[in-house]
């Protein structure tokens, strides 16, 4: 019997079947081994369009899934699912955690320290100039650098940490294997060789409006916080900094010439709160040194329990040793040992909101921790 991992990739390589239906999935049927022996007929009765029922049937035969993953191997990509160990911690946090991510590259880093640094496609020489010194000297202190490959002040910062011989990750907006912009070829073999690319996107997806903006929520997702270098008004780089707001991570912005247009996004966040940043000491200043200095060491010469935090919150993850739980993990299980609870039980006494804690308790029932009952009552299996 194929495992529960195996299913979930085909399942979201699947065409018609987005975050929503995958939820929905598993909130309804926990167990994705199952999912192998169902019919046409009982894919529709969930609502699926016809289309996508007997796509469903086809895609989740046991050859068909066996040869996906081969596909993969051969290609080198990687598959990391929200299952396992190496899922990006931070990322669970987020509304919507993608369920796969797509990997090429040193797949360690996904745990590293990170950093998002965003700006405009058209930066001006003060905003390359900038860009290049803060992500360098990011680098250099062993600071994971994320952004998303793109052309301006993405390419610039990607180029910068690899400068220094230090790290940095790629968001793509289309499948890892589908390079873009085109002139970009020459990073992206370099990203791939000494940094991390990745992606939610199934190989061979092509560049869409609506992918880009959803892999700023990513960038956003696995940063500790967010810098926007420089971004006019209607930037796309302030998509990243809505969404590291929503996710409770810090937002920093780089003040330009107030005459600039390429000035406008980055003032407009200062004047909402953002961190203003006038040089690398104003983002290293928001987090112990001592843990941006611990990710960036081989996993094995990391020690165990590591958590360290203003807020009670890990801000780096140590090696799991109790069930492989994260910490929003073990405070819901710990909730549950007192007693089964409802949602609203639950959300009152871990005083998460309802975003995390509906991504947390979906991961608990993943790892098979939990289960739901009628009129969402959770329990512990």
């Amino acid at each position: 019997m194929l495992d529960e991992r195996s299913i979930l990739i085909a399942l979201h390589g699947t065409t018609g079947i987005g975050w929503k239906r995958i939820y929905d999935i598993l909130q309804q049927h926990a167990d994705l081994r199952e999912l192998p022996t169902w019919s046409a007929g009982r894919w529709r009765s969930l609502g699926m369009p016809e289309k996508v029922a007997q796509a469903l049937v086809a895609h989740l035969h046991k050859q068909q899934i066996e040869a996906l993953l081969n596909k993969y191997h051969q290609q080198h990509i990687q598959v990391v699912t929200i299952m396992d160990e190496e899922y990006p911690v931070l990322m669970k946090e987020i509304a919507q955690p993608p369920w796969v991510l797509y990997v090429r590259g040193q797949q360690k880093l996904l745990n590293s320290f990170c950093i998002g640094m965003v700006g405009t496609r058209v930066p001006t020489a003060y905003g390359k100039r900038v860009g290049e010194w803060l992500a360098g000297g990011l680098a250099e202190r062993g600071i994971t650098v994320v952004s998303g490959m793109a052309r301006g002040i993405d390419s610039v910062c990607h180029e910068a940490a690899l400068q220094v011989n230090g790290s940095t990750i790629a968001v793509l907006g289309t499948g890892i294997d589908v390079i873009y912009p085109p002139e970009n070829r020459s990073l992206y073999e370099r990203l791939h060789q000494y940094g991390l690319i990745i992606s939610e996107y199934p190989p061979g997806t092509r560049p869409s409006p609506g992918t880009f903006p959803q892999r700023n929520r990513i960038i956003a997702g696995m940063s500790h916080g967010s810098i926007v270098v420089e971004a006019d008004e209607r930037s796309g780089s302030l998509i990243t900094a809505d969404y590291a707001m929503d996710c409770n991570r810090d937002v920093f912005a780089v003040p330009g010439p107030i005459t600039s247009p390429k000035s406008k996004g980055t003032l407009s966040l200062l004047k909402q709160g953002a961190i203003l940043v006038t040089d690398i000491g104003d983002i290293t200043a928001e987090y112990d040194s001592s843990l941006y200095k611990w990710c960036d060491k081989p996993y094995d010469e990391q020690e165990e329990n590591v958590s360290v935090s203003t807020d009670n919150q890990p801000l780096c993850s140590a090696p799991a040793n109790i069930s492989h739980l994260t910490e929003q993990e073990k405070t819901i299980y710990l909730i549950l040992e007192q007693g089964d609870a409802s949602i609203d039980e639950i959300q009152s006494q871990s005083q998460f909101d309802f975003g995390l804690l509906h991504t947390v308790l979906l991961s608990l029932i993943i790892k098979k921790q939990i289960s739901q009952r009628a009129g969402a009552i959770y329990t512990l299996i």
